[in-house]
């Protein structure tokens, strides 16, 4: 029991976790696939949406991936499917799933719906906009980095903690593609920019970089605490 409790705690996770393996579910979703090669979007959009209502973060992690495992016929309603999920994808572990899973391949294969993605930077739910910076993946492998650039700069100052990490991920994957471009836009928006996204985003950079990006984020901070009050008249 208290293996299970860590295992939620781990992922975040709001609802039960059962403990099964990744390797697990991802042998269940293969083996379905090789029974079902020819089930429609419909068919396949209704059973994802009933595995997802079920209570366990497995059984939801598996509506996931089997719309992911047929990524080739997800249609609009798969979309609508998907959006539905988000806001109830709470804790980094289904949340990830979810970006890193069939929004990333969807967005990138249509990139017309990346300006739904953009949208959701400005969501108030934290676990939509950490979504918007993962669903990036895709581009950022193929190095095709002008739409993750877009997603960066509007959540690069969030508040939220998950969202910030999130961002560092993606810049240091970016990163890996374009040091030039990465580190530049890093200094250029250095100033107030929160620590852990520095750290994260830099694990490839140089200790001098990493120390000249924080000393900037620091300048910021210390600006906005010696800011005079003006409310209080001081």
């Amino acid at each position: 029991m208290r293996g299970l409790q860590a295992a939620q705690s781990y992922l975040g996770s709001p609802v039960p976790v059962l403990g099964v393996p990744v390797p697990k579910l991802r042998a269940i979703v293969a083996g379905f696939r090789r029974g079902h090669r020819d089930i429609d979007a419909c068919d396949l959009n209704r059973l994802a949406s009933r595995l997802w209502e079920r209570s366990t973060f497995e059984e939801k992690a598996t509506a996931i991936s089997l719309l992911d495992a047929y990524s080739k016929i997800l249609d609009d309603a798969s979309c609508h499917v998907l959006d539905t999920w988000v806001d109830e994808a709470t804790g980094w572990g289904l949340c990830d799933w979810l970006a890193l899973g069939p929004i990333a391949t969807i967005v990138h294969r249509e990139p017309r719906r990346f300006r739904e993605i953009l949208r959701w930077t400005r969501s108030r739910n934290p676990w939509r906009r950490r979504i918007a910076v993962y669903s990036t993946r895709n581009f950022a492998f193929a190095g095709e980095l002008e739409r993750p650039m877009q997603v960066f700069e509007r959540l690069l100052y969030d508040d939220e903690f998950w969202v910030q990490w999130a961002g560092g991920t993606w810049l240091r994957e970016s990163w890996k593609k374009d040091r030039r471009r990465i580190e530049a836009f890093l200094r250029d928006h250095a100033l107030g920019l929160p620590a852990v996204t520095i750290t994260v985003a830099t694990e490839r950079a140089s200790k001098g970089c990493r120390a000249e990006l924080r000393e900037k984020a620091k300048a910021r901070t210390l600006e906005k605490n010696l800011r005079p009050n003006r409310k209080s008249g001081s």
